[in-house]
């Protein structure tokens, strides 16, 4: 039986993290005004309230990509190359690409995440059901770059599969979505049958959007708060729970479902060496998630270097859907 191999990449600076959080908390109103990058939503706990949130009956992007993987597993499995190095962006508990495994019989599986220590439990399990498999774990950020190490194969021995399931692509501003894409491209390498599995979601309904993004049991909003004891921890700043509460807005202008902490009244954060003052209503910007249309999304995958995607969505007609899984093969260079 194979042993997976394990590589952690990304090493975090805690002085570092505490510049990027001070810097987002001071930022001009002018310019945005205070704004937290999404990553550090998920502490441990924020993780775990993320893992509840995908089961709630509002949240529908999780079971409507399941269902479409599901539906559509034979002519996904036709479209796709067998024998591939499937690489799995943001793998979390590996739960999604091991559903894959048994139609694509992939010879190698690289999971990437922020840290490798996630990934561990996951991938030892994963190894005992497929032993003949080789399997990696990456600890890599790749929102700032998408280089993976040699471990993860040869791109010339065998075609590569990159996997960017659950809609994770909204959280990129439409401009960064291409830049990300272009790395994407370059990371499937120039082997024919090579490209992108991924899951877009598609522009909905307002009532929908923001449903799924404040859920009434409020666990969602525990997700957005818990950011506060997460940020706490970073910066050792005095946030108050009770200073904040939770709001999620689509913003049909850019397409996108926002959420932000808002003071519940005039509020001082301060943490050692500074503090800022935010009035009451005043938010602090948490989350991005953009929303696409098919033709809009096929057109950034066109510009990335990819060639025109199949799509499957959760409806027949393609104007009516609410989630798309789109595999884009690798356009040669």
């Amino acid at each position: 039986m194979n042993t997976p191999q394990f590589i952690q990449l990304h090493h975090e600076a805690a002085e570092e993290v505490r510049r990027e959080l001070i810097r987002g908390l001071t930022a001009d109103p002018a310019h945005g005004g205070a704004q937290v990058s999404p990553k550090f939503l998920y502490d441990a706990l924020g993780s775990r309230l993320f893992e509840a949130i995908t089961q709630l009956p509002e949240y529908y992007p999780t079971r409507t990509e399941a269902s479409i993987l599901a539906r559509y597993g034979d002519a996904i499995e036709a479209s796709l190359p067998r024998g591939a190095t499937l690489i799995d962006l943001g793998a979390g508990n590996c739960a999604k690409a091991a559903g894959l495994f048994s139609r694509l019989s992939p010879a190698r599986y690289v999971a990437v995440d922020i840290s490798v220590d996630f990934l561990r439990t996951a991938l030892e399990s994963l190894q005992r059901q497929f032993p003949a498999m080789e399997m990696v774990g990456v600890g890599l950020d790749f929102a700032d770059v998408l280089t993976l190490p040699d471990p993860v194969g040869d791109p010339k021995s065998a075609p590569r599969v990159l996997f960017y399931p659950g809609s994770s692509i909204g959280n990129f501003t439409p401009l960064a979505a291409l830049g990300f894409l272009k790395q994407m491209r370059a990371a499937c390498g120039p082997l024919a049958g090579s490209g992108l599995l991924i899951g877009v979601d598609l522009v909905k309904s307002a009532t929908i959007l923001e449903a799924a993004y404040d859920d009434a049991l409020g666990v969602t909003a525990a997700f957005n708060r818990n950011l506060i004891s997460n940020v706490n921890r970073l910066v050792g700043s005095d946030m108050r729970l009770d200073d904040w509460s939770h709001l999620a807005l689509f913003n049909q202008v850019l397409s996108r479902i926002e959420m932000h902490l808002v003071a519940r009244r005039d509020v001082t954060v301060q943490w050692p060496g500074g503090s800022r003052s935010f009035g009451q209503g005043e938010r602090i910007h948490t989350e991005n998630s953009y929303k696409w249309t098919v033709d809009g999304f096929t057109q950034l995958l066109r510009e990335a270097g990819f060639a025109a995607p199949q799509v499957w969505t959760d409806t027949l007609a393609s104007e009516d859907a609410n989630f798309a899984v789109m595999w884009a093969p690798a356009r040669p260079v």
